[in-house]
């Protein structure tokens, strides 16, 4: 028997029509949301159900929407706490800051 960790980790899904990132983890829908204001990628709300909580999966979804806004060389506005805590984190995204 394998453990939660040897299993990859379920598709982070990106629907550009509803400017969000997804994720479903045993059931349970984890998203990020965004919009676009002034070319720039304003992300507005991470949400992971408490029940899927601390495995990172918040932390998937931000790092998916960055690549997104790096591969369209676009700025990033974290309005979303989680999001700002995890740019400041992390200083390899500081170069989308916007």
């Amino acid at each position: 028997m394998g453990s939660d960790e040897d299993r990859t980790p379920p598709a982070v899904v990106h629907d550009a029509a509803s400017e969000r990132f997804t994720t479903d983890v045993d059931g349970h829908l984890a998203v990020l949301d965004y919009t676009w204001r002034d070319g720039a990628m304003v992300i507005t709300h991470t949400g992971v159900p408490a029940a899927i909580g601390g495995r990172g999966i918040a932390a998937r979804l931000t790092r998916a929407a960055l690549a997104h806004a790096r591969t369209a060389g676009a700025r990033v506005v974290p309005e979303c706490t989680y999001a700002a805590a995890f740019m400041q984190r992390h200083g390899e995204y500081a170069d989308l800051l916007g």
